[in-house]
Formats: structure tokens, sequence, C-alpha cells
């Protein structure tokens, strides 16, 4: 029993050996692994290096240089430049077209409605028959002042023949003058009752003339309010028609209190203004498929609304095509100024901070340096520069997010030679530059 307890050690010792064996052979596949990243990461540097090392590579900063694009070269950028030009300053507004002139048309007389003499929606003149009223009773009074008035008129007549005799006999000491006097006050009586009666004739013709009505303006007749057959009234509280003059038409607008400054010197210097109409679609008015209409200035309100500090304004249209509907909201743009000869860049080449704007200014050198600028008008896609940059001067529009101070540039303005040596400028250097790239980028790719 003590021997068998004795040699278990000896038999269990072999065991142990064969467990620590298998390691070694693993270490060694993690060696070549690691040997076969190292030869992969050589190649890929040396491929890379060549490549550098090619025709316009010499023009890329040095690896960690300023701006570079993680040390590989310089950042293709999109320029554009800086130009002298003509832009205008304009008051922006919301309006809404307001008709010159909107005629509800009343009856002014009672009876049928015989006939309608126009078509909904017409464009009419001023002047045209629109409805008419049945006239037969008052084409029967009228008949009726008429023979009145001849009634009245005989006896008129009658009488001035007694006024004569009387005249005479007075002479001769034949009547009394107070019966002369009598049938002198009886002719001026029959004078005022034939007068009377021409009153009458007058109004009945009034009143037929009343039966045939037309447009007292020229405009578009609106839809129908009675139909033929009714009985119609001039007491009547609804019209008959709506008539609204379209062309001209005008559109009214508010504008703040301290824009007068720049309106009222113009306005009453008699200067013609002009006024655009432009769909309310139009944010940044810069598709001119948007607008709608050009005219003018027309009158000013006489006082400034103190709830909102705001003056109203009144632009006349042709619109002979009508393309303003009344009552219909647009945008309102009011030309103030026409500024000439001022530095122009595009609103893309401008970055604008809290504290001040700027951009990014393209160099001889093709590096770009980061320049503050004075910003004044911006009227659609551009801006005036009142300091800070010249006419030609090249400024990144594209790319900027990738660009430091001094950082190198291969800059592309369009209609221009890629320029990547003096600053947009098409130095030939800078056209080797980009083709060796260019070059290097197939190399890469084959």
């Amino acid at each position: 029993m003590s021997e068998s307890t004795s040699s278990a050690p000896v038999i269990g010792a072999p065991p142990r050996q064969r467990e620590t064996a298998p390691h070694k052979p693993g270490s060694g596949k993690g060696w070549i692994w690691l040997l076969a990243l190292v030869v992969a990461a050589a190649a890929g540097y040396y491929f890379y290096s060549r490549a550098s090392a090619k025709p316009g590579a010499a023009d890329a900063p040095a690896a960690g240089g300023p701006g570079g694009r993680r040390g590989f070269g310089a950042v293709p950028v999109v320029a554009a430049r800086a130009r002298k030009g003509d832009i205008a300053v304009y008051v922006e507004a919301l309006g809404n077209v307001t008709p010159l002139s909107t005629v509800t048309i009343k009856s002014r007389v009672d009876g049928q409605l015989m006939e309608v003499k126009y078509r909904e929606g017409d464009i009419v003149k001023q002047g045209a028959p629109l409805v008419e009223i049945d006239t037969r009773p008052y084409q029967v009074a009228l008949e009726q002042a008429e023979g009145q008035q001849l009634r009245d008129q005989a006896l008129l007549d009658n009488a001035n023949v007694d006024l004569s005799r009387y005249a005479g006999l007075l002479k001769q000491n034949a009547v009394p003058e107070q019966q002369y006097a009598t049938q002198k006050a009886l002719v001026a009586q029959e004078e005022g009752v034939v007068k009377s009666d021409q009153g009458q004739i007058d109004a009945a013709k009034l009143n037929l003339t009343y039966c045939h009505i037309a447009s007292p303006i020229a405009g578009r007749v609106g839809l129908r309010l009675v139909d033929p057959g009714n009985i119609v009234h001039a007491s009547d509280s609804t019209g008959l028609i709506v008539i609204t003059q379209v062309q001209p038409i005008s559109v009214v607008f508010t504008i703040p209190e301290d824009k007068l400054k720049s309106v009222l010197p113009r306005y009453f210097a008699h200067q013609q203004l002009s006024v655009e109409a432009w769909d309310r679609d139009a944010g940044t008015f810069s598709d001119p498929k948007k607008k709608i209409a050009t005219g003018t200035l027309y009158t000013i309100d006489n006082e400034i609304d103190q709830t909102t500090g705001t003056l109203r304004l009144r632009a006349a249209f042709p619109n002979s095509n009508d393309t303003l509907f009344p009552n219909q909201f647009v945008n309102v743009r009011l030309l103030v100024e026409q500024k000439h000869g001022v530095v122009l860049i595009p609103n893309g080449a401008m970055q604008i901070t809290t504290e001040n704007k700027y951009v990014f200014l393209v160099k001889p050198d093709s590096t770009v340096t980061v320049r503050n600028i004075v910003a004044g008008t911006t009227e659609g896609d551009l801006t005036e520069v009142v300091s800070g940059l010249n006419p030609g001067d090249a400024l990144v529009m594209q790319g900027v997010d990738k660009l430091n101070e001094g950082s190198k540039v291969i800059a592309t303005i369009p209609g221009e030679q890629p320029t990547g040596g003096r600053g947009g400028q098409g130095a030939p250097g800078a056209a080797g530059a980009h083709g060796g790239a260019g070059k290097a980028s197939r190399g890469k790719a084959q």
C-alpha cells in the first residue's frame, strides 16, 4: 500500500509536460502575422512615396504643414473673383392687390329685370350696356306728363291772349288796372304749371334712362347677383352686379417708418420709383419666373400707424396681361437706389460670425488668408463689399471647411485655368501642379 502511494507523483508528471508543449508552435504563428502586416505597411508607404515624388508634387506643402490636408498636399477649392458692378437697393414688404375702383351696380327704379347683356367675368368698357329693366311703366308716365303739358300750355297761351287784350284796353281806360294785374298773375301761374309739367316729363325720361343700366367704369364683371325675370327695387340693399377695375390696378403695402428716409426725398422730388410684385413663394427673389409685374409708386398715406409704426403706400400696375388679381397677396420690392461701380462678391464667398464677416482670399502664392470685410447691400446672389476687397481678388467659395490661415490650395475659377501657384491668375506652374496631381491619381487608380 505504501509503494503504490509513493509512485503516484511519477505517474502524473508526464501529463503536465504535454500541457505546456503546444504553446511554442502557437507563438511562432503570431510572429508570422505581425511580420506580414509590417511588410504590407512598408509596401503602401513605398508606393505612396513614389506617387508623391512625381512632377507637381513639389508644389504641395510638407506633411504637417499649415493647412495641409492631413499633410498630403494642396486643397482643391472652387473660387470666384470679386468684380465691379451695379447693385440695386430695395425696400421689401408684403402687399395686397387692391382695385383702383370697385362699383356695385344697383337699380335706381323699380321694375322687372328684362335682359342681361353681359357674360360673367367679361371685361367691359365704360358705357357698355349691362342690364335692361322694363321700360313700359315709365314710357306711359312720360306720355301722361307730355299730355298734361300740352293742356297747360294751351291754358297759358289763352291767358297770354287775354293779357294782351287787357293791356290795350288799359291804355284806353276801358278796363280797370286791377283786372289787368289779375290777368298778368294768371299768366305767370300758367307758366309755372307748364314748367312743372316739363319737370314731370324730364323725370319720366330720366326713369327711362335708368331702365338701361350701363357700366360706369371699365373693368371686370363679377358673378351675376340677380337673374332676369326678378322684380328689382331702388331700395334693395343688394346690387345687381359688381364691377372691378383691373387695368390698371394697384398694390397697397406697408413699410417701416425708419425706411421713410430713403423713400420720401425721392417721392417728393417727383421721381418715378419702380415697384415690383413677386409671387409669395419668392422668399429670396432669385427666381425671375416668380416676378409677376412691374409698376410705379402711385401715392403714400398721410399718417403713420402708431400701433405698428408703418406707413401705407400704393403702387400702380398696368396689369395688361391680368397677372394681378384683386385681393391677391404678393411680395413687394420698392427700388429706392441704384448703386454703380461697387465691388461685388457672390454670397457663397462670405463667411459670417457673430462678430464680423470675412472671406478666404487666395494670394498669388496659392495660399489663403482670412480677410475681414464690411458688407453693404445684398441683392439676389450678390453682396456689395464696402471695404476689404478689390476687384479681381479671388475668393474661396467651396471647400472653406478644409482651410485655415495659410492653407495651400489648388483654386478652380469657372472660366479660367485651374491654379495652384499664383492665386487664380493662371500661372503655368499652377497648371502643372494640377496636372501632376491628376497623373498621380491616375497612377493610384492603376
